[in-house]
């Protein structure tokens, strides 16, 4: 079953903008933190940015200043917005909870930025 979906993603130009989108059932996003977590080709996986069920927010150190989780919890959506855009940017981005130890994935939206 799928339970968070992703969207948002597509080709931007270096400096540029995407927001990110990821829809989640409510039994998995509500009290839940919610995360994002990007995979670029021949690298790991790696934690984006964190938003806890208070709204408290954490963010790697390369995206700090630069990208912005937030969530709505009436909607049981969680967004990422990227702005200044690198190439090292490019990646799949996903997202992610856990909840009663259980991981769930979002399928992945594609990134890529691109002159």
């Amino acid at each position: 079953q799928v339970q968070l979906v992703e969207s948002g993603g597509g080709l931007v130009q270096p400096g540029g903008s995407l927001r990110l989108s990821c829809a989640a059932s409510g039994s998995i996003f509500r009290g839940n933190a919610m995360d994002w977590h990007r995979q670029a080709p021949g690298k790991q996986r790696e934690l984006v940015a964190r938003i806890s069920s208070a709204g408290v927010t954490n963010y790697a150190g390369s995206v700090e200043g630069r990208f912005t989780i937030s969530r709505d919890n009436a909607k049981a959506t969680v967004y990422l917005q990227m702005n200044s855009l690198k190439y090292e940017d490019t990646a799949v981005y996903y997202c992610h909870t856990i909840k009663n130890y259980m991981n769930y994935w979002g399928q992945g939206t594609q990134v890529t930025v691109s002159s």
